[in-house]
């Protein structure tokens, strides 16, 4: 099997990890399932638990008061145990996954797309740069979903009182200074690096094959601080895009499909030192997973239809019911599923591995 074949089946396992992460019960609080070619939507209450048994393990999609009141007073005790896994929560964990995920595809898929790139690389270099740029990715999703929690405490203690701003076991204090602190994670990632660069490109030892950190190209950095600010406007009044749900999926197609995926791609080619160029694998990846991402903005409003309605926050969930939104949501999966096919078919010869990119998401839809 070629290294093209392989990532193309990387990518495709990458992409129903996504699927199953990002809509998982533990994630958005329902049951969302591809089943014989057709998702099948239950809108599930908070699961309960014993206290003991969720108190080791509260994540999304649990509540049980009696182990959120426990875990409230063992960070009050000043318990750093107990404020981590506040913390860790506070950063919904699914969306790490995803980004993780999607980081891990466009890096394999650039390398495969450059000729000799994996035995010719300079680790020194890439390495720090692609812990640098992780870690900015992971801050930058800590600001998007921290900010959001923070003006959605009200609704969420509807929606989501297992989140830890709305349940009190975050206080909005330590949600702001986490918020701010992620914002300005171009800092933190740069002092991470001169921590690095202190250790390890000044070790007698290990020096001589880790030169000095080069920047990020402009570009990324520009599309890095749009995504930030989309990100912060979707929840951030007056503008607060998530009460329009045209806008709202924009916002969220935008940021999590098109640019989490072009910016990850494009940072490995510089960091190769190779110019970047729209192939059809590349184009191909940037329309699906953008149109796959528009599809994730529509039904993660599913199961808050409650505190939406409550507090006027106007979503297609809320104005045209759940049944419609996951028939439109499983036929547009279906659509992109049909897309994918379509694009091997008819791509000149050898542009695709055609097993992978027929076969797999013929297996998939």
């Amino acid at each position: 099997m070629n290294s093209s074949r392989i990532v193309a089946c990387l990518i495709a396992f990458l992409s129903v990890s996504r699927e199953v992460y990002s809509f998982s019960t533990g994630g958005l609080g329902y049951n969302f399932k591809p089943t014989s070619n057709v998702l099948q939507t239950k809108i599930s209450s908070p699961r309960r638990h014993s206290s003991n048994r969720l108190h080791m393990s509260s994540v999304e999609g649990d509540f049980d008061p009696d182990a959120i009141s426990k875990a409230k007073e063992e960070v009050a005790s000043g318990s750093l145990k107990a404020r981590l896994r506040a913390l860790y929560k506070f950063t919904r964990p699914h969306t790490i996954r995803g980004t993780i995920l999607a980081s891990i595809a466009g890096t394999t898929r650039a390398l495969v797309d450059t000729p000799g790139s994996i035995a010719n690389a300079n680790w020194g270099v890439m390495l720090p740069r692609a812990f640098i740029g992780m870690i900015a990715l992971l801050l930058g999703n800590a600001f998007i979903v921290g900010i959001n929690q923070i003006y959605d405490k009200n609704i969420d203690k509807l929606n989501k009182p297992f989140l830890p701003v709305a349940s009190g076991e975050m206080s909005d204090r330590a949600a702001w200074i986490t918020v701010v602190a992620s914002g300005d994670n171009w800092a933190i990632s740069g002092e991470v690096f001169a921590i690095l660069e202190l250790f390890v490109l000044n070790s007698q030892f290990i020096g001589h094959w880790c030169p000095r950190y080069t920047r990020f190209p402009t570009l990324l950095f520009k599309l890095y601080s749009f995504g930030l600010f989309l990100g912060g406007i979707y929840s951030v009044p007056p503008i607060r895009t998530k009460k329009n749900p045209i806008l709202a999926g924009l916002t969220i197609a935008t940021v999590r499909g098109f640019l989490l995926n072009f910016g990850v791609y494009y940072a490995v080619k510089d960091a190769l030192g190779t110019s970047f160029g729209w192939s059809p694998k590349v184009s191909f990846v940037a329309r699906f997973m953008t149109i796959f991402a528009s599809v994730i903005a529509i039904t993660k409003d599913l199961p808050d239809i409650e505190g939406d309605k409550a507090y006027q926050i106007e979503t297609l969930a809320t104005k045209l019911g759940v049944k419609k939104i996951a028939q439109g949501a499983s036929l547009c999966l279906f659509a992109n599923y049909i897309h994918a096919i379509a694009t091997g078919l008819l791509a000149k010869a050898g542009t695709f591995q055609m097993g992978p990119m027929i076969g797999g998401h013929t297996a998939l839809a």
